[in-house]
């Protein structure tokens, strides 16, 4: 028997290795200490969230209400609508039935033999599990698919806005999309004005979820309310508004007139009864139109220079300040020299000795420039921005516009002289009627609105109310004005005035400039005015871009003609002519 003597080696090599174990004992030990003891909160908290979740809760976005001005209903204008999105999982689709499945859903749907075509090809795609068949589709269709049992269809849930009155009104309201979040945004008019307010604050729940995706613990669940937008309820008047933009359409058509606008409003007030914008488009299918420029309500962003129609104001800066009367006189001098430019009438016309109504009947532009002369170029300006022009009006509309009145402050008479008979100078239809609305309100300028109330989801609302703006010029100038206006209705444009009503009104049929002179040939024509005369309910204003015909009052006065006699009859007012 051998013995063998043990190693040096041997001993230090048991030594190394009982060290190891031991040291990663104590490692095991210190990092269970430290995950265990000093870092317990932090890994316990973590260990919580991956149980907890959040939702969502979509606020309900608010509704828009055309009126009823005479008895106080409200018409939904835009309200949220549930549609259907279908898709395909065409592998859950027999082969045998694609051909079958793609009959029914095209017959369905109403497809044409294009998107028929290509739907069949998507069905066809066996190891598919998500096709969209159609967007947008509406409960109605969505049950009858539902019918049919299909295998493989399926439906997903959407909220749209919808417009029950499609384009009318269209230009006040203007559309709401989804966004990239998919929330409703508000766009244009009234959706893009209100788009916050509207759109409400989205809620939340806040909890614990298993394994299953079920809350844990119910009873300490935290709900966050969400907030339903408000709702909006307009000055516009449905029955109104469906009158003056249908035949204020027709007259686009009859005159082949580029864009046309509208404007009605309570000169007492300032609430806007109807706004029109021409061409329009369908809120319900706002993704289909051809020129974006559809979008922006011409009443409000669009100024112009608006012509004659501007007259109004200057003679009415006059009577103000007393420097005329509606008989004061002055000779026609048929052509006025200023800064190196001539002035002259329509058609180069003169006249002769003539009156201050007279001047307005016959729309004189020397008439006009003599009294923008009496009054000099500071006192003119300062009338001009009394009446409102050169800023916003205010009103809540998305893409207000303030027109341009900066002329007026360059030096050279030229300019107060173009600006006496609207050249030069711009100003938006919405601000030509709240205008001619001071002369019918005796003075008062008032504040454009059109919105009458918002209604909040708590309960609490807030009320427009009338608001004075300015006093443009004083009663007694107002109420000479008006019968100067009247004398235009009754001696000059008899297809204005209205049965047992005076009818106070003016045109403008204005050259467009283009290239640093005026168009001999382009023209935009207005017709602006109120009734009844001696007690205003209504103010408006009628533009057309552009017509085939040549004045204003073969355009734009038959259309005032007959919006004014609807309104006239529609509210009942009574005559005011003996």
């Amino acid at each position: 028997m051998n013995y063998r003597k043990p190693q040096v080696q041997d001993y230090y090599g048991h030594r190394l290795v009982a060290l190891f174990f031991l040291g990663f004992a104590l490692y095991i030990f210190g990092r269970l200490f430290f995950l265990q003891i000093l870092r317990h909160d932090h890994y316990l908290a973590v260990a919580a969230r991956s149980h907890e979740t959040s939702e969502q809760v979509e606020a309900e976005r608010g509704s828009i209400y055309f009126a009823d001005s005479r008895t106080g209903e409200s018409f939904p204008a835009a309200i949220n609508k549930t549609y259907y999105l279908v898709y395909a999982v065409p592998k859950s689709i027999p082969a045998s039935a694609v051909v079958s499945t793609t009959n029914k859903l095209a017959t369905i749907l109403k497809f044409d033999e294009v998107k028929k075509s290509d739907l069949l090809e998507k069905l066809s795609e066996h190891a598919s599990v998500y096709k969209v068949i159609e967007k947008k589709v509406s409960e109605e269709v969505a049950n009858e698919i539902k019918k049919n049992n299909i295998n493989g269809i399926r439906f997903e849930e959407q909220k749209y806005r919808f417009y029950p009155e499609d384009s009318i009104g269209a230009s006040v309201l203007g559309f709401a999309q989804r966004n990239n979040a998919g929330e409703l945004d508000g766009k244009y008019g009234i959706e893009g004005y209100f788009n916050k307010k509207l759109s409400g604050r989205a809620g939340y729940i806040l909890g614990e979820k298993g394994a299953q995706g079920d809350w844990i613990t119910l009873a300490e669940r935290t709900n966050i309310q969400a907030e339903n937008g408000c709702d909006i309820y307009l000055t516009i008047d449905r029955a109104l508004q469906k009158y003056a933009c249908d035949r204020l359409r027709q007259g686009l058509k009859d005159y082949k007139a580029k864009s046309a606008s509208l404007v009605l409003m309570n000169p007492k007030t300032g609430a806007i009864l109807a706004m029109c914008s021409l061409p329009d488009f369908d809120p319900n299918n706002y993704s289909q139109v051809d020129d974006l420029s559809v979008f922006n309500n011409t009443s409000v962003f669009v100024p112009y220079e608006p012509g004659s129609v501007f007259k109004t104001f200057t003679m009415g800066a006059g009577l103000d300040l007393g420097i005329v009367s509606p008989f004061t006189t002055y000779v026609d001098p048929c052509e006025m020299n200023i800064n190196g430019y001539k002035v002259r009438n329509a058609e180069q016309k003169c006249y002769g000795r003539q009156t201050m109504t007279q001047v307005l009947e016959k729309s004189i532009n020397t008439g006009v420039v003599w009294v923008e002369e009496r009054l000099g170029g500071d006192r003119f300006r300062n009338y001009v921005k009394k009446f409102g022009f050169g800023e916003k009006t205010g009103i809540s509309l998305s893409q207000e516009m303030s027109g341009d009145i900066s002329s007026l402050d360059k030096r050279g008479e030229i300019f107060g002289a173009n600006g006496s008979f609207g050249q030069g100078l711009t100003a938006t239809p919405l601000q030509l009627a709240t205008a001619y609305s001071a002369v019918a309100n005796n003075g008062k300028l008032m504040k454009p609105y059109i919105v009458s109330e918002e209604r909040y989801d708590d309960g609490h609302s807030e009320k427009s109310t009338p608001e004075v703006i300015d006093l443009a010029i004083s009663e007694g100038a107002a109420r000479l004005l008006s019968g100067m206006l009247i004398s235009v209705v009754d001696n000059h444009y008899f297809s204005a005035k209205i049965e047992n009503y005076y009818v106070a009104g003016k045109t403008g049929t204005a050259q467009i400039p283009e290239k640093g002179k005026y168009s001999l040939e382009r023209t935009n024509h207005t017709f602006a005015g109120f009734a009844p005369a001696t007690r205003p309910v209504f103010t408006l204003i009628v533009k057309y871009e552009e017509p085939e015909l040549k004045w204003a009052e073969q355009t734009a006065l038959p259309v005032f003609h007959d919006v004014m006699q609807f309104a006239l009859n529609y509210y009942g007012i009574p005559g005011d002519k003996k």
